[in-house]
């Protein structure tokens, strides 16, 4: 193997380190978010958890899922007032929380 192969090699398997914590960061993130959303919408205990588990999977199942428009359909569903800037703002700030917690392993 020469040096450049194993040069090629060290890039994939940081790509594929690098997309997979990216890909826990988000599902964790989505997981706070819809936490975060099950409060607003006066959810609790198991409805808390299956609506938590539910933004998770919108966009596991379909990718092209904008997460901030399911929240936005669902808070004018149930009648609560939260800004589009306000859902965006706590997307960002759950997925900074949610990269940390992943680079910590917890």
């Amino acid at each position: 193997m020469t040096t450049f192969d194993k040069r090629e090699e060290g890039f994939e398997q940081k790509f594929a380190h690098d997309e997979a914590l990216r890909f826990k960061a988000t599902a964790r993130r989505n997981k706070l978010l819809g936490m975060w959303a099950a409060e607003k919408l006066g959810l609790t205990g198991a409805a808390a958890e299956g609506y938590a588990t539910e933004v998770v999977t919108a966009e596991i199942d379909q990718p092209k899922t904008d997460i901030a428009s399911k929240l936005r359909k669902d808070f004018d569903a149930k009648g609560v007032t939260i800004s589009d800037a306000e859902i965006r703002k706590t997307m960002t700030d759950f997925l900074a929380k949610a990269i940390v917690q992943v680079q910590a392993g917890t």
